[in-house]
């Protein structure tokens, strides 16, 4: 990470009386998943083949990486993607496929791809280099506050929570939080159960956090011990705009979550909360519509 990435920002912040932002839309694709993919690739041999399937910014991170590193990569995303991610995706040296109704079917056809072609599969969570490379967000905190922390960050497959649960493990007084979105409750049904279930996904601005677990998901285990919360798209929408009023920040859905729970007072919070901005990728007519007041 240190070789290819910046440190991104903590920046203080009006949503608590001891608030930060970890600005993950400062990464060179607008999101978080830049990291996890550079550790998988970097993990595997040179001249390996790739392939993975995305709602769009873990893609994203495959084709950054994978060009940084000099592998061959093929990203499947549903056929419903959000444009701009696409759009983002036909500028590197990938091959894009775009399959199936939702991530679900993507993923499952990526799979088939990946075990037809032999090549190596790197989930956007269920992967253990990829868990790490998420965990490195925490390494930088430890350079960027001191004291007792409540982290919170957005929960879709978990890798990013289990990441930080991981980092948690080798410091004292640090408190985590995931937050879901209302329509798509995978991690949090896992945790509950005790095993992966399948869940009702329905529509949603946070694209990026809808979807089933793969049944062989390793994120519940990792995050059980964590708060789980859930915001709707109204409240979503609300934290969308709440960040560009107050910081001038461009935020998708999916990266906002943390603020609309914590702006909802769905959290406990012990000492100095940092909430993880983790993406910026959004259509501008859809971003435009919701800053004037849609939920989507």
């Amino acid at each position: 990470m240190r070789g290819l990435l910046e440190p991104t920002p903590l920046q203080p912040s009006p949503i608590w009386r001891d608030g930060f932002l970890k600005l993950e839309t400062f990464q060179p694709t607008g999101s978080f998943k830049v990291r996890g993919a550079l550790s998988a690739i970097s993990a595997l041999g040179p001249g390996a083949r790739v392939v993975t399937a995305s709602a769009g910014n873990h893609g994203l991170g495959v084709a950054w990486a994978s060009a940084r590193l000099r592998r061959q990569a093929t990203v499947v995303v549903p056929e419903r993607s959000a444009p701009p991610k696409v759009a983002a995706l036909r500028s590197f040296s990938v091959e894009l496929v775009e399959h199936g109704a939702d991530y679900e079917e993507a993923e499952r056809y990526a799979l088939e791809l990946a075990a037809s072609e032999g090549a190596s599969f790197v989930s956007a969570y269920n992967d253990p280099f990829v868990i790490a490379g998420q965990a490195t967000i925490g390494r930088e905190l430890d350079a960027q506050g001191a004291g007792e922390l409540t982290v919170v960050a957005p929960v879709g497959g978990g890798g990013l929570l289990a990441g930080l649960a991981l980092w948690s493990g080798s410091r004292a007084g640090v408190h985590l939080a995931g937050v879901e979105s209302s329509e798509s409750r995978a991690v949090s049904s896992a945790v509950a159960a005790g095993h992966i279930v399948r869940v009702r996904v329905g529509e949603t601005i946070a694209d990026g956090l809808a979807g089933n677990l793969e049944p062989s998901s390793i994120t519940p285990g990792l995050v059980k011990a964590a708060q789980l919360v859930a915001v709707s798209d109204d409240e979503l929408a609300s934290a969308m705009r709440w960040l560009f009023t107050h910081h001038g920040l461009v935020v998708e859905g999916s990266g906002a979550a943390g603020i609309a729970a914590v702006l909802a007072n769905k959290l406990e919070i012990t000492g100095q909360l940092v909430v993880v901005v983790t993406g910026r990728n959004i259509a501008a007519e859809r971003y435009a519509r919701i800053l004037k007041g849609a939920s989507g």
